[in-house]
């Protein structure tokens, strides 16, 4: 693959959130997650764990408790007086083929202990605790191996479309449904299927986002 074969391969994935009423082969969401896999990621630790759910009931499981979720963060909005909470038209989620959970192990890690303890009467260490937590390469490591899945995906002729914000109101549920360990943290899900919707976004210009520093 040249980088012109590349570009296009790139600049054609779509965040997809409608899917035809068809299975997704196990076989290829399997290989995708092993593409995945060799994203960079920090020291190398390999800090990732995926869930292919293919169980359509556990998926509108998963799907009610966000749903749930949603529905009570709306009420608490309504309570204050705000705006009012975006409450989508129908349950995406209930109608994806096939889902992958993407979870990361926690560590410790001594940097972070010691800095913690002397952040406590050090300006400087309580400062670098901050960008610590700023930086957070766990999420980074993860994030550049789900970038890799969305693209291996859309390879293989499947939609797919990376959320958090279902976890942001179901978390805790939706890892119970997965039986998840207590140390690890699922931190996307991401409904897969093949695609039944043609998104054309465009992005903007690169000159908006990038300088050169010479």
């Amino acid at each position: 693959m040249n980088t012109e074969e590349l570009a296009g391969l790139i600049k054609t994935r779509r965040s997809i959130r409608v899917w035809q009423d068809k299975p997704v082969p196990e076989g290829l969401l399997w290989q995708a997650v092993e593409l995945a896999t060799w994203a960079p990621n920090g020291a190398n630790a390999q800090n990732w764990h995926f869930y292919i759910v293919l169980n359509r009931d556990l998926i509108k499981s998963i799907a009610d408790v966000v749903a749930q979720g949603m529905r009570l963060m709306a009420s608490w909005f309504q309570q204050q007086g705000a705006a009012a909470f975006p409450l989508p038209r129908e349950n995406l989620l209930a109608k994806a083929p096939a889902m992958i959970a993407v979870g990361i192990w926690r560590r410790e890690y001594p940097r972070e202990k010691v800095l913690a303890e002397r952040a406590k009467t050090d300006e400087k260490a309580a400062e670098m605790l901050q960008w610590g937590s700023v930086l957070n390469p766990r999420l980074q490591s993860v994030s550049a191996a789900i970038a890799y899945l969305l693209l291996v995906l859309h390879q293989m002729g499947l939609g797919a479309t990376w959320m958090t914000g279902p976890l942001s109101v179901a978390k805790g549920e939706v890892e119970k449904i997965l039986n998840v360990p207590s140390d690890m943290d699922i931190v996307a899900i991401i409904p897969v299927g093949y695609p039944a919707e043609s998104p054309t976004r465009e992005r903007r210009p690169v000159s908006e986002v990038c300088e050169v520093v010479r």
